[in-house]
């Protein structure tokens, strides 16, 4: 049952030193002019320590950063300056379109052109200054308001596809943040689009300004919401420097253990800065070592779903929607929240599923053990990062594979599929005779060969039954739903092209080699118990425990009937044309059936193999 009051938000457990929880509870949202007064401390408590860091924890904190350099955590200067001069030659190219289009389209006199200006922005990763060797970079092209968006995805796009410079390009009008996706002299870059409601728009336009959102659109709002909610999580933080290091620790850790994936329901990278900014403010003097220990801890035993907040919310009174489980009855459903902290607040972490929290929260809890273990001495940083044997793990897989006839077209289809995967987690959890789902974001190239020659990519799940007697197990329907929803996207889309297909397959763990190299399976393979703790390890007395948190009854809880028909090994789109509207392709509340038949194989899938 879901408390709709103020009490439902009281539920934001925090460890302190006396062993008591203690509650992030915000007040009714506070007005704009109230804004500054309620900032002046960081975070929605006090801490938990202001213990100064001792001689071990800097030591710990040195062996940290060798380890994340080697692991190429960090960017050369090269390749920093390399950046620099990619982002100049972007920004010049935006002033130069912007001013073009201003003459050649919107009828502007060229000495009026001259003074409209527009910039472009940088959020994300590289904003945060924990950019890794070969990372990519988020963007914003911040524009004049007589600059449209049907011109950014027109004018600029075909723009782009001229410069020898540009590879890989392609525009996601459509997407919930229309972005436009390239690589610029081999670097990625996903840039966003704003159209601000100013005449001109200089170097000097201050974005964290709440008011330069006015007269906007929801769609520029999110984009430049990426530029506004990276600065303020800068803000939040009590020391950069340890923030930026235990982040791209952390970033490592999630990334290395699958973890690390917004569109398949894990956390994206603003979700896991905002988790890692939360742990500097409640330990604000602490190094970067101790502060991916303290991650552990704080999150392993956080009682989710109440949510994660970076400082007191607040309404700027601008008409729009924020994140608040009082008013939004949809918000009440979310498992994981994690609240951007600049207005208007959302949470960033809106796909988790309960598959995928469970992933997340046992991850944290292995993460626990082993920090403990290096900060007594037991273990090294590499233990940390070691891959867990999601291969070895489980009985039984799905794997999800999408083919498509070209590179270019794989590159589109590929993100179509991806952004749907989470729709098949959603329809096995409801699957009674299952347990467990869990999704490894990871990518692979498939050795069957049926694909070896195609352009291609591949998930693996790993699926755990409920353990029944002569009980077999029947996945057709689910998988159906899946692929109907990815067919109903590319219709609407009109993304399908001739030889799109996406194939689901249930694979038995010892038929994995079929699919795989066993150096990726080896990869994957548990070192001893290392990294599968049990239980949380020996716990010192500077360590507070927080008590049980109060039991809710999940709104994902209920299961469908058992199925115990044969089960699916396979299922096909062959991409057959239909005309589908837009509200059947985007159903929030079920997956509807299709009338064109899925192509599908059956096969018994015993639960004793």
């Amino acid at each position: 049952m879901f408390v709709v009051m103020r009490d439902w938000l009281c539920l934001l457990p925090k460890v302190c030193s006396s062993h008591t929880l203690i509650l992030d509870t915000p007040e009714p949202y506070l007005s704009a002019s109230d804004k500054m007064d309620a900032s002046k401390t960081l975070g929605m408590t006090s801490a938990i320590s202001l213990a100064k860091p001792k001689t071990s924890d800097l030591e710990h904190s040195k062996e940290l950063e060798e380890y994340l350099r080697d692991a190429g955590m960090f960017e050369s200067d090269a390749e920093l300056n390399h950046r620099f001069e990619v982002l100049g030659k972007l920004n010049t190219f935006v002033t130069q379109w912007i001013r073009d289009v201003s003459i050649n389209v919107k009828n502007m006199p060229p000495q009026i052109a001259d003074t409209v200006g527009g910039k472009i922005c940088t959020f994300g990763s590289y904003r945060l200054g924990v950019a890794g060797r070969g990372a990519d970079i988020d963007a914003l092209c911040v524009a004049p308001r007589h600059i449209d968006r049907s011109d950014y995805f027109t004018s600029f796009y075909e723009l782009l596809k001229d410069q020898p410079e540009v590879t890989e390009l392609r525009a996601v009008e459509e997407a919930f943040v229309p972005v436009i996706k390239m690589k610029y002299e081999g670097i990625e870059i996903d840039l966003l689009f704003a159209r601000l409601a100013l005449k001109e728009v200089h170097d000097s336009v201050d974005l964290k300004d709440d008011t330069i959102l006015k007269n906007l659109d929801e769609k520029c709002v999110r984009s430049l919401n990426g530029c506004r909610v990276t600065d303020e999580i800068l803000r939040q933080v009590p020391n950069r420097e340890s923030f930026r290091l235990a982040l791209r620790a952390i970033k490592l850790w999630a990334k290395r253990h699958g973890v690390y994936s917004n569109v398949l329901g894990y956390l994206g990278g603003v979700s896991w800065a905002m988790l890692v900014a939360r742990t500097c403010q409640l330990y604000p003097n602490a190094t970067a070592s101790t502060l991916v220990e303290k991650f552990f801890l704080v999150f392993s035993k956080w009682t989710w779903p109440a949510p994660v907040y970076l400082k007191q919310p607040y309404d700027a009174k601008l008409g729009f929607k924020v994140w608040d489980p009082r008013v939004n009855v949809q918000d009440r459903f979310h498992l994981m929240p994690i609240i951007t902290p600049a207005y208007p607040q959302q949470n960033s972490t809106f796909n988790t599923s309960q598959s995928t929290r469970a992933v997340m929260v046992e991850e944290f809890k292995m993460g626990l053990q082993i920090t403990e273990d290096i900060m007594l001495g037991k273990a090294t940083w590499d233990r940390l990062f070691q891959p867990p044997n999601f291969f070895t793990k489980y009985k039984h897989y799905l794997v999800v594979i999408a083919v498509a006839r070209s590179p270019e077209d794989h590159l589109e289809w590929y993100g179509l599929v991806e952004s749907k995967i989470r729709h098949l987690i959603s329809t096995l959890e409801h699957n009674a005779a299952i347990k467990t789902v869990h999704i490894n974001p990871a990518t692979f190239n498939c050795r069957d060969s049926d694909y070896v020659d195609k352009p291609h990519s591949s998930w693996f799940l790993g699926v755990d039954f409920n353990r029944s007697e002569n009980v077999n197990i029947d996945l057709t329907n689910d998988i159906n739903k899946f692929v109907e929803v990815v067919y109903k996207q590319s219709t609407y889309n009109k993304a399908y092209k001739e030889g799109m297909e996406v194939n689901c397959k249930y694979v038995k763990r010892k038929q994995l080699t079929n699919y795989l190299a066993q150096d990726i399976l080896d990869k994957y393979k548990s070192k001893g118990e290392e990294g599968q703790p049990k239980v949380i390890g020996q716990k010192r007395k500077s360590d507070p425990v927080p008590p049980d948190s109060p039991s809710r009854n999940s709104p994902l809880s209920n299961k469908k009937p058992k199925i115990d028909s044969e089960a699916v090994s396979q299922a096909t789109l062959n991409g057959d044309d239909s005309n589908i509207s837009l509200d059947e392709a985007f159903s929030n509340t079920s997956i509807p059936a299709l009338a064109p038949e899925i192509n599908t194989t059956q096969q018994s899938l015993p639960l004793s193999s």
